[in-house]
């Protein structure tokens, strides 16, 4: 992504350094741990919009790096605690902290990472910051723990969809945005509209997630994943609310008692390509990109606002 080279690039090495050193502990198992986070993170999309919310507001400053350490850390802690409820052995093609040490060591990094996230904010005095991130972390528990219980009841509403992916995935890359505006504006108004682009960037970004478990691209996890782990992903929901009675009903029983079987799990997917439900998930995503980049263009035209455009782009149209 030369864009954000050009744009974020000196910013980008020196919120390592500073992410590295937010890290860093004196009991060599966890410093060791940490380590290895640091060596296999990945995209590094929430820093990026924590940058450049910031810059197009003004000139990245300390309180700026806070915010998006603060929000990498705590964006970690989740998917570490994550991999353990989901008993899942890899992330990101390595191995997860509890495949290589075990689940409750796993889970004490995780609470190491938020407690270090507390202790960044509160030390610096950066409370809007932790305000702003810690409501984005109650939002993750809430719509994990609503997708759980509709899970088990297979609800297949989209208004019940939407509100779990605007608390378990929207709401941090929101708050990431919004908390970048805020280090450089203090100001509340262009906070809340930055944060209100940052959600909307968010749900299509869980859309594009939804649709890799029905392409055929080596995106890292296997087709039909969604399937397996009995989520109910919008082109799913939309198929279910579309096709015939009895096509629902043994979409139904497949997802509930055959969710492993490989033929059955095809079965579901070519169903969902016939009914419509990716080329409606695609329009639904690209909807939510269009509102977030309209949001976006009531800043000047500038090589910033272009670099969040790009980046926004990125988040729709990447392959994995």
């Amino acid at each position: 992504m030369d864009f954000i080279n050009n744009n974020i690039g000196e910013e980008l090495k020196i919120f390592e350094k500073k992410f590295a050193e937010a890290v860093k502990s004196e009991t060599l198992l966890l410093d060791t741990i940490m380590k290895y986070i640091i060596k296999r993170k990945g995209k590094q999309l929430r820093p990026m919009f924590v940058l450049l919310s910031a810059k197009l507001h003004g000139t990245v400053n300390e309180s700026t790096y806070r915010a998006a350490a603060l929000v990498e850390l705590l964006h970690t802690a989740t998917l570490v605690h994550d991999d353990v409820v989901d008993d899942s052995p890899q992330r990101r093609g390595f191995f997860s902290i509890n495949a290589l040490w075990n689940k409750k060591i796993a889970v004490l990094v995780g609470d190491y990472l938020l407690s270090k996230g507390l202790l960044l904010a509160t030390g610096s005095n950066e409370f809007r910051h932790l305000h702003i991130l810690s409501d984005a972390v109650k939002q993750m528990s809430e719509g994990e723990l609503l997708q759980i219980q509709k899970t088990r009841k297979l609800n297949f509403s989209e208004d019940i969809y939407f509100e779990i992916i605007r608390g378990k995935t929207a709401s941090l890359l929101s708050s990431a945005c919004a908390a970048g505006a805020y280090s450089t504006s203090n100001n509340e108004a262009i906070t809340a509209q930055m944060k209100l682009f940052g959600e909307k960037v968010g749900i299509a970004f869980q859309i594009k997630d939804d649709l890799f478990d029905y392409g055929k691209d080596n995106i890292g996890k296997p087709t039909g994943n969604d399937i397996k782990e009995k989520k109910l992903t919008l082109p799913l929901i939309y198929t279910m609310n579309t096709v015939s009675a009895k096509t629902r009903r043994e979409l139904v029983y497949i997802i509930k008692n055959e969710n492993k079987d490989p033929k059955r799990i095809k079965f579901v997917i070519d169903a969902v390509t016939e009914a419509g439900g990716i080329r409606y998930a695609n329009e639904k995503m690209n909807r939510y990109r269009d509102e977030a980049l309209a949001i976006l263009h009531t800043y000047t035209d500038g090589p910033v606002r272009n670099a969040l455009e790009e980046l926004v782009r990125f988040t729709t149209d990447r392959k994995y």
